[in-house]
């Protein structure tokens, strides 16, 4: 099968890491091609970035379709554009956000989301709301790295995660954590292992990783 990854930003190294982390993920039989945007924001960390980059995700979603593409994953924790676009086309379209929230919700009785920064708090809320999870959310966590440094010094990256996970799971009484932004998923196992070190064997999801997966699931 052939699944379309959008990054919707700009920013080119987004897009070579992402196309990186599918293809490392990805089945044996899943061909991964990963486009940006030609048109849209640096990165999305707050409403207005997300509505600059709805137009050209829907354009991206309706080529995908035209060219035979399987299912579209939108990578991106605020799953911009996610219900135009499956109004747009009769392919599978998959939210990192929505995919990470309900596997949580199947792994664990409650959940916690560490993200990058607090205004990701309200957002993160809305969704939240959106695909019906509120009462499995113990809480958020936020580790103050914009999404423009979290490729920057990935030692402190996973220093400050794996520290917000395990006061989630300490103090919040979160049994898995989903990370708020799609640039963290370099850090999964090396979070995971931190946890675990501490006693805290829970899961920790990449919501790339949990997207990809479901929108596998879906074509076949």
């Amino acid at each position: 099968m052939n699944i379309r990854v959008i990054v919707p930003v700009i920013t080119e190294a987004f897009v070579a890491a992402t196309d990186r982390a599918y293809r490392a993920a990805a089945r044996p039989d899943t061909t991964i091609t990963t486009v940006g945007l030609e048109r849209g924001p640096a990165s999305i960390e707050c409403d207005y970035e997300e509505a600059l980059a709805v137009p050209d995700v829907l354009t991206k979603v309706r080529e995908a379709a035209r060219e035979g593409v399987d299912a579209v994953v939108v990578d991106c924790m605020m799953d911009p554009g996610l219900d135009a676009a499956r109004e747009l086309v009769s392919i599978p379209v998959v939210g990192p956000a929505q995919a990470s929230f309900h596997l949580a919700v199947m792994l664990a009785h409650r959940f916690s989301v560490v993200t990058i920064l607090e205004r990701d708090i309200s957002l993160l809320g809305r969704l939240f709301r959106r695909y019906g999870v509120v009462e499995k959310v113990a809480s958020v966590r936020v580790v103050n790295i914009p999404v423009l440094e979290l490729d920057t010094d990935e030692s402190r990256l996973i220093a400050v995660v794996a520290e917000a996970s395990a006061r989630a799971v300490r103090e919040d009484g979160a049994h898995a954590i989903v990370f708020g932004c799609t640039g963290m998923r370099g850090v999964t196992e090396a979070v995971a292992k931190a946890l675990a070190e501490q006693g805290y064997v829970v899961p920790v999801i990449n919501p790339s990783v949990a997207a990809l997966k479901l929108a596998e699931s879906l074509v076949d």
